[in-house]
């Protein structure tokens, strides 16, 4: 899940295009001189953005947007191109600047321009190093984009509860839209299943390294959050050399099978519920009440029901038990949604929906003109290529048994079905699987793991720190990812390893 950064931005003129040539730097692998030394114009980033809220947030005083260009397929470097939208936020201390620092904020799929843009204001790091952002291929700004559904589709199937329908008439439903979905992915995409089949953390790794000898870097600074801590892995595996210092918040464990990340993840979720209820049943306004043993029955007396009678949110809308399971996860990443979470838990009571809608709206990344982000889209076509399909129906009738078990809140009272998901029916092979990566000459990392993290569970963190031989900092609280977010242990730990490239010492834990 992407990382969300409140920060003021200040309208500044736009500047005057300008081209700047500061590669090739470091490295270049054969036959890619031409990307690896190509010029960037630098120009102002009003045209970037891809919705109204991240349009404000370009603007911050000092931000330039370029276009990076890198082949669609690697293994075919003199064939089609494509471009990768980037923005940079100069060190406002250039006589003291370090380099640049590249970040992905994680999803899979999510747009990095507004990130870098947000967290270059935050703390002093903005000082001493370039904030640089960019969109993955396929995603936002890059050209082309990859997408699935149109607004009106989404939509629809938000409001459609047919996972609910355990029946085989409803599986064979399920798998139908789901066979149609990837198709459509295929045909609305730019480049078709061409670009499906390069979009993966494989192909996005080696687009970073094209953007560090572009930006004249010879090494990588590098802040990856959640799934983007799967991409710096991978970065860290192709180009150890390359890197000079990295730091990886939201941990995925590297050798964990998608299988298994999805029970851990149920788990982790899990855990956020039962911390979520040990805070609300000392509230008088409880919407569980304030017994903590009757708390799980009373939350699916809420929910349970809007299977079969949504509940009307006025704007034409219904908010369905999908969306209702949607804006619950998606107020468990942090504590400061609690307070929502409450509030729309207690709407259910009154037959109201509008806070727990607008928790789903925020999480599926809906504006409020009814339009959504490509995040979704994206987050699917690379899960598809950075993983093994899963076709094996006794498989996935076990994950679903297990998933279940682990997360009794989701747990939508039906029994669990062997219903594939798009993936089995993705147009284009894997270009990815889950590994113990061997980064040999790849100097010491940081990572951090939150110990009541649910999207990306503590362990995962301590797994990775293990497998590229870097230092594990530990985070004690519940919430997903912490660094740069005004937890003054965290942040001075990991601004010290950026700046000085000194670690923490073994065995930190800053307390929440």
């Amino acid at each position: 899940m992407l990382l969300v950064v409140s920060a003021a931005c200040t309208a500044t003129p736009a500047p005057v295009p300008r081209s700047e040539r500061n590669g090739p730097a470091g490295p270049v692998p054969g036959g890619l001189d031409r990307f690896y030394g190509q010029a960037l114009t630098w120009e102002d980033c009003a045209g970037y953005a891809k919705n109204e809220a991240d349009g404000g947030t370009l603007r911050t005083k000092g931000a330039q947007c370029t276009r990076l260009t890198v082949p669609l397929d690697y293994a075919k470097p003199d064939g089609d191109t494509i471009t990768i939208g980037v923005l940079r936020k100069p060190a406002t201390k250039p006589d003291a600047r370090i380099g640049s620092l590249v970040i992905n904020p994680g999803g899979p799929g999510a747009a990095g321009l507004a990130t870098a843009a947000r967290l270059a204001n935050v703390g002093t790091l903005g000082e001493r190093f370039d904030f640089v952002g960019f969109d993955p291929r396929g995603v936002g700004s890059s050209e082309p984009t990859v997408r699935c559904l149109t607004d009106a589709e989404r939509d629809a199937e938000r409001a459609d509860d047919d996972e609910l329908d355990t029946s085989a008439a409803g599986v064979a439903k399920v798998e139908a839209d789901q066979r149609a979905y990837a198709a459509k992915c295929a045909e609305r995409s730019g480049k078709g299943a061409a670009l499906l089949a390069n979009i993966g953390t494989r192909d996005v790794a080696r687009d970073i390294d094209v953007l560090r000898s572009a930006l004249g870097d010879d090494k990588l600074n590098y802040l990856g959050y959640s799934y983007g801590t799967r991409i710096g892995t991978v970065y860290a595996e192709t180009f150890p050399g390359n890197v000079r210092a990295m730091v990886l918040d939201g941990a995925l464990d590297p050798d964990q099978d998608a299988v298994a990340e999805l029970v851990a993840q149920a788990e982790g979720f899990q855990q956020a519920f039962d911390d979520f209820v040990a805070w609300c049943v000392q509230r008088q306004d409880c919407a569980l009440g304030r017994a903590a043993d009757r708390a799980l029955a009373a939350f699916h007396e809420l929910v349970r029901p809007l299977g079969t009678r949504p509940i009307e949110t006025g704007d034409g809308r219904r908010l369905s038990y999908s969306d209702a399971s949607t804006g619950v996860i998606q107020a468990l990443y942090s504590e400061q949604l609690w307070e929502p979470l409450n509030t729309g838990l207690n709407e259910l009571r009154q037959n109201r929906a509008r806070t727990l809608m607008l928790l789903a709206d925020a999480y599926l990344e809906r504006g409020q003109d009814g339009r959504y982000s490509t995040t979704q889209d994206a987050f699917t076509a690379v899960r598809c290529v950075d993983d093994p399909r899963v076709t094996d129906k006794a498989v996935v009738l076990d994950v679903q048994r297990r998933y279940k078990a682990a997360a009794p809140f989701l747990d939508d009272g039906e029994p669990a079905t062997a219903a594939l998901d798009a993936c089995a029916f993705w147009p284009v092979p894997n270009t990815g699987r889950p590994h113990v990566p061997a980064v040999q000459g790849l100097p010491p990392v940081l990572v951090i793991s939150t110990t009541g993290d649910p999207a990306t569970p503590y362990d995962a963190g301590v797994e990775l720190a293990k497998a590229l031989g870097g230092r594990l900092l530990t985070y004690e609280a519940t919430q997903h990812t912490v660094f740069l977010q005004g937890v003054r242990c965290v942040d001075q730990a990991g601004g010290a390893y950026l700046t000085e490239l000194t670690l923490p010492p073994d065995g930190t834990r800053c307390p929440g």
